[in-house]
């Protein structure tokens, strides 16, 4: 089983970035894909963005897609998500979450049932 612990979060205001941390513990981290869902009040958990094995392959949500950017360093077992341009329908739960067996070193898979590992979230609030 793989650990995954988030950071950073917390508030903002709209137009502002802010950069969101994980890491992952106990395991393979370099074989494995990595992302991030979230939650809103009252919605459906919803895919964010997520970045393959090989750090070649990056997909996002199109609420996210020009907005965000997902980054990984393996020499640190870290991930983060940038943030930019927030808006209120930002605030959400955010999720790190990890997939251990990726189909190809290139998948991320944008469902939620892939991925194995999830961490306790980190709550973003934006305000205007």
């Amino acid at each position: 089983q793989v650990h995954v612990t988030e950071s950073g979060g917390g508030s903002a205001q709209t137009g502002d970035t802010m950069t969101i941390s994980c890491e992952a513990s106990g395991g393979a981290y370099n074989r494995y894909a990595m992302g991030w869902f979230r939650q809103a009040p009252g919605k459906e958990r919803e895919f964010v963005a997520g970045i393959s094995q090989s750090g070649r392959g990056r997909k996002y949500s199109i609420p996210a897609k020009g907005r965000f950017h997902i980054s990984r360093d393996g020499r640190k077992n870290k991930i983060e998500l940038e943030m930019r341009a927030l808006i209120a329908d930002d605030t959400a739960i955010y999720y790190c979450v990890a997939d251990r067996n990726p189909r190809t070193v290139d998948t991320v898979a944008i469902d939620a049932a892939p991925w194995d590992d999830w961490g306790q979230g980190t709550r973003v609030t934006v305000t205007d």
